[in-house]
């Protein structure tokens, strides 16, 4: 065998291991986080919910995706990467299953902060796994792998945004809990891929220091803030863009053609562009571009009626929003030391986690005012164009002894941690 085909036989497996990751982010994003705004319309119809009940709904998930983001780490050294990555995707599975099975609205909260928890802790995992495929010393290669992991949001968005309008096609607006329980049958069918994927690559012990004090993080001030009003804005977006685009008189058809070109272009877009031109930019450049490119993905729901409008929504704002949490990795490697990239990443997606808590409960009270949901939805212009300000007062410094890893240190979660 020679050199080149002994490599491409390595890099097959890897190649293999990386996609069946992304069965992790399917589930956990693509259908238990991001798939309530395709259903939101025929459940506050069917449900009687005002739009604050609506986002108060995403709210519990967000807060238990806190938590979940929070503890993702204890879980990981509690159980082993592998477990907790894997019954992250079983628990996703059953409160999709189980959020079909009633129409409570004390009962969906709770699964939602449920889902929420287990979704952080299979991303958060499965992020750290996956930046583990690779165990030579090739970066491109270990970040391509990563991407492909990430590439799984996006798959998950488009599925969602076939499977949801089938279900409503056929039973109508009740067609919400049947959408639930189909996502929940694909959830359960992408646990045997994710489970060997993730015996496949081997646990890594963790030093004392990866799990050390706060020090050195203060740097990163704005990028914390910067997170916290970037999450409240992209969230708010994604929350209720359907809800906008059917209040537009848009079809279920139409309104999951948009779901499935936003996902196409997220899966895209974090594939091909984005590591690319975040990986050349210093500061907080990178990250305030981030912000300006997905404002600009909000604007044209919000100006104009109609599919072209949502689509050309669909292609940039779907082709950026993922950009942001890897913006947010790839600064905080290079200004923190190897030893505190878990920390200081865990961190900060705690931060973005609290904005995403907090936008589309704030987003659903000014939609239910005068105003209607296109001004709780200006609410993303505003936060994003703050946030795009604030990003552009971090500076970047490079951490002493930054490119020493230790062999023992945990590997810092993947550049996507949401």
């Amino acid at each position: 065998m020679t050199a080149s085909s002994s490599l491409a036989a390595k890099q097959r497996p890897e190649f293999l291991v990386a996609l069946a990751l992304a069965a992790g982010p399917v589930v956990a994003l693509g259908f238990t986080r991001f798939a309530y705004a395709l259903l939101l319309p025929a459940m506050r119809e069917k449900l009687h919910w005002s739009y604050a009940a609506a986002g108060g709904m995403n709210t519990a998930n967000a807060l238990g995706y806190i938590i979940g983001a929070a503890t993702a780490a204890w879980w990981s050294r509690r159980f082993g990467s592998g477990k907790a990555f894997v019954w992250g995707i079983v628990i996703s599975a059953l409160t999709l299953l189980a959020s079909g099975a009633t129409d409570d609205f004390a009962g969906l909260t709770v699964l939602r902060f449920i889902g929420g928890l287990s979704t952080a802790v299979t991303f958060v995992v499965g992020s750290a796994l996956a930046s583990r495929v690779h165990s030579g010393g090739q970066q491109a290669r270990s970040a391509s792998l990563v991407g492909m992991y990430m590439a799984g949001v996006g798959i998950g968005v488009v599925l969602s945004g076939v499977v949801v309008p089938a279900a409503l096609t056929a039973w109508g607006a009740s067609g919400w809990q049947a959408g639930w329980l189909l996502m929940g049958l694909l959830a359960l069918l992408a646990i045997g891929p994710a489970a060997w994927a993730a015996r496949q690559v081997p646990e890594q012990a963790t030093s004392g220091a990866a799990h050390g004090g706060r020090a050195g993080l203060k740097p990163l001030t704005p990028l914390f803030v910067w997170y916290v009003l970037f999450g409240a804005g992209y969230v708010s977006y994604m929350t209720f863009v359907i809800a906008l685009l059917h209040s537009q008189g848009m079809k279920v058809w139409g309104t999951g053609t948009f779901f499935i070109v936003l996902g196409a272009a997220s899966a895209a877009a974090t594939l091909l562009v984005w590591g690319r031109v975040i990986g050349r930019l210093r500061g907080g450049t990178a990250p305030a571009l981030v912000s300006a490119v997905v404002l600009i993905g909000v604007l044209p729901v919000l100006l104009w009626h109609g599919m072209g409008a949502a689509i050309a929504s669909a292609i940039i704002f779907g082709g950026s929003f993922m950009a942001g949490p890897t913006a947010v990795t790839v600064l905080a490697r290079r200004m923190l030391p190897a030893h505190a990239w878990t920390l200081g990443i865990a961190l900060l997606t705690v931060a973005f986690s609290v904005g995403q808590a907090v936008g589309p409960l704030i987003s659903g009270l000014l939609s239910d005012s005068s105003g209607g949901i296109a001004k709780g939805l200006w609410l993303s212009v505003v936060l994003l164009a703050v946030s795009a300000a604030v990003a552009l007062v971090q500076r970047e410094r490079t951490a002493e002894h930054h490119h020493q890893e230790a062999p023992t240190a945990a590997p810092a979660p993947s550049a996507v941690q949401r």
